[in-house]
């Protein structure tokens, strides 16, 4: 197995702000809006540079969205900030109308996402929101694992054209990926190659992924790891030739079971290559408080869940 070490420890959504500051850099169409909560968003270095490319929307949400698509009409690129239950679940409506719908170059950034949101607890914590932006047609939904890739994915969807929903977190992750990686819409990464498991991660639960992997070769279990980054659209190429050569599938996800990326494995496994898949995944369920490391192992989600998943999912080959 491929081995991966780190230096340093960083929140994604830093990765997002380094992202941004960038992009201000070299792209005067970018345009920043926020729901009031700039520091939690690491927008500061963007806005200082950037002071007339930026917009307050306050605690409005739904209006933040209807402004970010009139500002495409005149050609910006409007990344609209808030957190992931806000960017979702509260203005599902307007994404559908102002943006998907009438498709829209809106890229909607959400930080804050899934059950390592924490001590906020589960009104905070959205588990749904994967399923409910990939639904959307023509929506493209990216969901990185670490600063660097979320930087890369942050600078990308600015020459994407079209809606993106863009997902990152608040807890500090290990730095993994190279920092001056080419990022590519709707191309998975092969983080190490296997021949007895495939194992389809995305977002936090990559690192976890990887440990599992170091753990499964201590065993004689060679897994093979991905990070599929792009919810959608989906390389399902990467998932069938993985799984032709492994023979069986875990998907690995800070989501609900129901509707995440397991779900869109298991329709591609449907349709091309039906082998035994196990989801690692929160089970139906809404969080709760408590800190990061607390709620992971609670609701099934670390490197030991991940072993356990390949393991049952090699016994039913």
């Amino acid at each position: 197995m491929k081995k991966y070490t780190f230096t340093e420890k960083k929140d994604t959504r830093s990765g997002f702000g380094a992202g941004m500051q960038q992009l201000g850099q070299q792209n005067p169409d970018v345009v920043a809006l926020c729901a009031d909560l700039v520091g939690s968003l690491k927008l500061d270095a963007f806005i200082k540079e950037n002071p007339e490319r930026f917009i307050q929307c306050g605690i409005s949400e739904a209006n933040m969205i209807g402004v970010s698509a009139g500002l495409t009409i005149g050609g910006k690129i409007p990344y609209a900030t808030t957190f992931a239950n806000f960017a979702t679940g509260r203005v599902y409506d307007q994404i559908r109308q102002s943006v998907a719908y009438s498709n829209k170059n809106v890229k909607i950034c959400a930080s804050h996402a899934g059950l390592t949101l924490g001590e906020d607890g589960a009104t905070h914590q959205i588990l749904e929101d994967l399923g409910m932006m990939k639904m959307l047609p023509g929506m493209t939904v990216i969901n990185p694992c670490d600063f660097n890739q979320t930087k890369a994915a942050t600078i990308a969807i600015a020459e994407h054209d079209g809606p993106v929903y863009l997902r990152f977190g608040r807890p500090v992750v290990p730095i993994f990926t190279d920092p001056d990686q080419k990022f590519e819409i709707g191309k998975a990464w092969m983080v190490s190659e296997g021949t007895d498991v495939s194992i389809f991660a995305t977002g936090h639960l990559v690192w976890e992924a990887i440990q599992a992997g170091e753990q499964l070769e201590a065993e004689g279990i060679s897994a093979e790891i991905i990070n599929i980054h792009t919810i959608k659209p989906l390389d399902e190429e990467a998932i069938i030739q993985s799984v032709g050569k492994t023979g069986c599938a875990v998907s690995a996800e800070e989501h609900n079971r129901l509707g995440g990326l397991g779900d869109s494995i298991a329709q591609v496994l449907i349709k091309n290559k039906l082998v035994p898949q196990e989801y690692v995944a929160v089970d139906d369920s809404f969080g709760e408080s408590g800190s990061p490391a607390q709620l992971m192992e609670k609701y099934g989600l670390t490197a030991e869940d991940i072993v356990a998943a390949a393991k049952r999912a090699i016994s039913r080959k």
